[in-house]
């Protein structure tokens, strides 16, 4: 796949604002095969040493743990003989537990590294002293976005950057696929954008959205990656410090084999109950399971799509993806493209790494119906992997985080058909063999397995006085997860089912398109949410009604109906900002960059960036940089719109 040959046109100064580009420097990026690697750029060892006996001791674990307990499981069923729905539930039970025993061995594992303080041994970046080198690109893709808030995040970022010193370095690119009006908006209101930063910001809109956001930066690649030795990949609502993206640039500079370093990005700005709560969530259960999925990683991590920073050469070397054969959802462009990046990058023998670094920031979805929609499209992107599975040429490690991807979406619909089966179960008549049940033992692994991470987050939270007060302190962080715990019970049930609809949609060949992000809401209306969940009331009645019936026996039932039955009053209550700022207010789901901070706080430090930006958001008034141009502004722009489809060559061949 290469660039079609023509001479580009540059800007004149009369179209800088509306058409804002630099010479076009293009670079190939061939489409990868699947059946053959193509030349290896460089053969790197995995790293770090001992990765091998780490991945050992944690799979070896879970694999003989996992046997241990579906053999206890089938011995008890086999007391009075084998029925039909003991063996399915056999059968679900098992990848099924042992899928819940690997994510808490992963929590453990990363509660030991924390404690250590080697959480980021395995990969540490240079100091925030050391000037990098090469010259990135930031790339901020961005799809009918609120313009005001896309643009007040490029100036945070561009002005933390700026304050260290090291801004020379960097440059900024929004790479737009909005439809025509919204690009109008986008163009007209560059000019202030770059008004008020001192670091480049270059501007193109796509006419055509050819494969999406992957398609997207491909086509900067084809038209600008020769120009930069590395690019900086945002989304709309990224937010990073200064100091960490220097640091970034630096790290590539420093290991020539190193070819991406993801972040993991912390959910900020959250306004509602809903989004507020999840980002506590993240700060407090989250570094468990990055810091144990780090561990066993290595040198074979995956890539988020967004807050990382890549090797602009290797990237274009190794990343070109072809379509899939076939229709949507199976077929057509790969929506979970990040994952299947970073495993061809490894594949040429780049390494990938994953950092813990304070400075990188994500919004939250605001409500569960905005979280179930990107669940949706994640879930028909992770279900394409079963068609690259059998890529040649992968590392184990990169075709079992396809694996894991795969399945993570299907442990829904395998947890609902588990209750299916132990219903089929007691009402088939062998309810008293039930009553057998697995061993003391595997009962209280299994309650352990699914309250231990969040017993132990709280542990490695008060341990730490400074990291216990960015909380809400020890009664603020222990009300918090009194909260959280009932309310993650509640919503389980009903995001086993949203999942399993949205399985079945897919598997029934249903795409989940491509459309643009609520990121902020004023709650949502009742009526949105009964419609929405009326399938999931459905099924919560139905279940009350066998749990009744069945006695008590089937009680445990009744709090699965619960939470289905009560799920529209749960979305709706739980999008209203309101209640977050109520519970805000008791110090309830408090997370570090809430605290108030003096003036002396640097922009570019990690903790710095996120007051800024909710500074500015705050005092910014409405429509600062979109307000509505007037005709003659607008009938230019769109004049520059029109003459800017000659000044970059298109991508060919993905139609």
């Amino acid at each position: 796949m290469t660039p079609t040959k023509t001479s580009i046109e540059q800007p004149t100064k009369m179209d800088e604002v509306f058409f804002s580009l630099p010479p076009r420097i293009p670079i190939a990026m061939p489409i990868q095969s699947w059946d053959k690697v193509g030349p290896i750029t460089q053969k790197p060892k995995t790293s770090p040493p001992g990765i091998g006996n780490r991945r050992g001791l944690l799979f070896g674990i879970t694999i003989i743990v996992a046997i241990a307990a579906a053999a206890d499981v089938w011995l008890a069923e086999a007391v009075q003989g084998i029925s039909f729905s003991e063996i399915l539930i056999f059968l679900l039970f098992s990848p099924l537990f042992a899928w819940l025993f690997f994510g808490f061995m992963g929590a453990l594992i990363g509660f030991i590294q924390l404690v250590r303080g080697r959480a980021s041994a395995d990969y540490q970046m240079p100091p925030a002293s050391v000037a990098p080198r090469g010259k990135t690109a930031i790339l901020m893709p961005i799809y009918n976005e609120d313009v005001d808030m896309v643009y007040l995040r490029i100036k945070v970022i561009a002005q933390s950057i700026a304050k260290t010193g090291f801004g020379k370095h960097f440059e900024f690119f929004i790479l737009s696929d909005s439809n025509p009006a919204n690009g109008l908006i986008e163009f007209a209101a560059l000019k202030r954008l770059k008004e008020e930063v001192d670091l480049p910001v270059w501007y193109r809109r796509r006419e055509k959205n050819i494969a999406r956001k992957p398609g997207n930066i491909a086509d900067w690649i084809h038209n600008f990656g020769g120009g930069y030795d590395y690019m900086l990949i945002l989304d709309a609502d990224s937010l990073m410090a200064g100091q960490t993206i220097t640091r970034m640039a630096a790290s590539l500079d420093r290991d020539k084999g190193l070819a991406l370093l993801q972040t993991v990005p912390m959910p900020v700005n959250g306004q509602t109950f809903f989004a507020r709560w999840q980002q506590f969530s993240a700060r407090l259960y989250g570094p468990l399971a990055s810091a144990g999925l780090i561990w066993w990683s290595g040198s074979e991590a995956s890539f988020w799509g967004h807050n990382a920073i890549v090797r602009v050469k290797a990237f274009a070397e190794s990343c070109g993806l072809p379509k899939l054969s076939g229709k949507e959802p199976f077929g057509g462009n790969i929506m979970s493209h990040d994952v299947v990046e970073a495993t061809l990058l490894r594949r040429k023998g780049w390494t990938v790494h994953t950092i813990m670094a304070e400075g990188s920031y994500e919004e939250y979805p605001p409500t569960l119906i905005d979280g179930a929609i990107r669940d949706r499209r994640w879930c028909q992107g992770n279900l394409q992997h079963t068609r690259l599975l059998g890529i040649k040429g992968l590392h184990w490690v990169n075709r079992l985080q396809l694996l894991i991807g795969v399945t993570s979406y299907a442990t829904s619909t395998v947890w609902l058909f588990l209750l299916i089966a132990t219903l089929m179960h007691h009402f088939g008549g062998a309810g008293a063999n039930l009553s057998l049940s697995p061993s003391p033992w595997l009962l209280i692994l299994t309650v352990i397995c699914l309250f231990g991470a969040k017993i132990l987050a709280v542990i490695w939270a008060v341990m730490d006085r400074r990291r216990s007060k960015a909380l809400g302190g020890v009664s603020g962080i222990l009300a918090s997860v009194v909260i959280e715990i009932p309310l993650s019970a509640f919503i389980a049930p009903m995001l086993m089912v949203t999942q399993t609809i949205t399985f079945i949609d897919i598997i029934r060949g249903r795409p989940s398109g491509w459309n643009t992000q609520r990121r902020e809401v004023d709650g949502i209306d009742f009526s949105e949410a009964f419609n929405h969940y009326r399938p999931h009331m459905i099924v919560g009645v139905i279940f009350a009604l066998l749990a009744l019936i069945g006695g008590g026996s089937l009680t445990w039932l009744l709090m699965v109906a619960i939470g289905l039955i009560l799920a529209p009053a749960i979305a709706y209550i739980t999008s209203c900002p309101a209640m977050g700022r109520a519970l805000a207010g008791t110090g309830i789901f408090i997370t570090p960059e809430e605290h108030r901070q003096d003036g002396t706080l640097e922009a570019s430090t990690a903790s710095g960036i996120v007051h800024i930006a909710l500074k500015e958001a705050a005092t910014m008034p409405l429509h600062a940089y979109s307000n509505v141009p007037k005709k003659s502004q607008l009938s230019t722009a769109a004049a520059m719109v029109t003459s800017s489809r000659t000044k970059v060559v298109p991508i060919t061949g993905q139609n």
